[in-house]
């Protein structure tokens, strides 16, 4: 089950902080238009509701192999 209403700041480096800004932006790179702000409240409405548990071994802290 999708969770990226609890896996935020998003992108690959984490600049974007919130939902609303990054379901904005991914309308803008990958279909060229502006959403009102009621249209891109919809649409996280809907990511929201896609939420399921997030399990605990995908936020804790993974084993490392042994530094040399």
């Amino acid at each position: 089950m999708p969770n990226v209403a609890v896996t935020g700041p998003y992108l690959h480096d984490g600049s974007i902080p919130t939902m609303e800004s990054m379901v904005q932006l991914m309308v803008r790179h990958q279909l060229g238009r502006e959403l009102s702000s009621s249209q891109v409240d919809d649409i996280v409405v809907f990511l929201r509701s896609l939420t399921g548990e997030l399990p605990s071994e995908y936020t804790a802290e993974p084993e490392l192999p042994p530094s040399e």
